[in-house]
């Protein structure tokens, strides 16, 4: 499986998808150029995407630049069960908590390795991640997308992709989840990068980032 790990790949990825696919030209035109966008893997890179879901992207960035400074320079497991119910003085809720200590139990007890899991096929490294307490579809994919190089992943439930991609394809109204995950098999096997490229259109048009991760 080949993995992005460069500008490069992601170039090579998008001139695939604008062969495969040429109604992305014009998108991709808007959208400008795509940053790789990938993430420190492990503990602190999995937490950070957890601390995004659902929330703004500078509500994850304020949270988490929180977190770090109750937990030092590089978070760890030990450090953040350490911190008790005070991570929610952080901006934590009492669920993204819960689920930030259950994954640091485990990585704790060897039960989950958030860096062995990235070697797994997608399907069983979604599958995995998902049976820890708190992190669902969106969470998974995500951290395989920007920690784990993925390249054929694309977050369906994301709001953001939603709109652009219905927006970006003259669509009357915004595809549900569903209609957007069939629309992206079009886009096999570079679907990451038609990620990348759906939320650069997003930002374009609203001027607003919505893209999930960042180095942590």
């Amino acid at each position: 499986m080949q993995r992005i790990s460069t500008d490069e790949d992601v170039a090579l990825g998008l001139a695939e998808l604008l062969r495969l696919d040429p109604r992305l030209g014009p998108i991709a035109e808007k959208a400008g150029p795509l940053p790789l966008r990938l993430t420190e893997p492990g503990f602190a890179g999995l937490s950070y995407i957890v601390v995004s879901q659902m929330v703004s992207r500078a509500s994850a960035m304020a949270i988490w630049s929180r977190l770090q400074a109750a937990m030092g320079e590089s978070p760890q497991p030990d450090h953040y069960l350490a911190l008790g119910d005070a991570a929610l003085a952080c901006g934590l809720s009492r669920a993204k908590h819960q689920c930030l200590t259950t994954l640091s139990q485990t990585v704790i007890e060897g039960s989950f390795d958030p860096l062995a899991i990235l070697e797994a096929p997608a399907e069983e490294a979604i599958a995995s991640l998902c049976r820890l307490r708190g992190i669902g579809l969106w969470t998974a994919e995500v951290y395989l997308m920007f920690c784990g190089g993925h390249p054929d992943i694309f977050p369906a439930g994301d709001v953001a992709l939603r709109i652009a991609v219905g927006a970006g394809l003259g669509w009357p109204e915004r595809p549900d989840i569903r209609q957007t995950a069939n629309e992206a098999l079009a886009w096999q096997p570079w679907r990451s990068v038609a990620a990348r490229l759906f939320w650069a259109y997003y930002a374009a048009l609203t001027r607003r980032e919505a893209a999930p991760a960042r180095p942590v």
